[in-house]
Formats: C-alpha cells, sequence, structure tokens
C-alpha cells in the first residue's frame, strides 16, 4: 500500500451563530514514493483541479546548506 496524505486548505467561515469556524477543504493528495536504484524516497503531490500544473514532485536538498 502507498503511504499518502490528504491536503487540504482551511477556509475560515461563520456559522449561522456568528462564532468562527475553519473547515478544512480537501485539494489533494501527497503520495511518498521510492526512486528505482537509489532508493531515494520522494513526494509527489497531485491536485484534485488544475492549477496552471497537476502535480508537484518534492525531493530532499542535495546539500546540507541552505539554498537562497
Amino acid at each position: 500500500m502507498t503511504k499518502h496524505f490528504v491536503v487540504t486548505v482551511p477556509v475560515a467561515y461563520k456559522d449561522n451563530t456568528g462564532t468562527d469556524k475553519t473547515r478544512f477543504q480537501r485539494v489533494g493528495a501527497m503520495f511518498e514514493n521510492t526512486r528505482n536504484g537509489t532508493g531515494e524516497i520522494f513526494y509527489s503531490l497531485k491536485l484534485d483541479f488544475p492549477v496552471g500544473v497537476t502535480e508537484l514532485v518534492m525531493f530532499p536538498p542535495n546539500s546540507e546548506k541552505p539554498q537562497d
């Protein structure tokens, strides 16, 4: 089974009594993957709807030094 995470954005609103509330709207899913050959772990983000692109792929930095 693939390890995945639900991706949400917080949406603030007032309920019918005027109380501030927050709901979390699903916008996609993030999957943990393993690269063949090297075993390196990377993540892919699949969006439920297009926003210019429908997938982002995340990798750890190549070095320990922070990048600007």
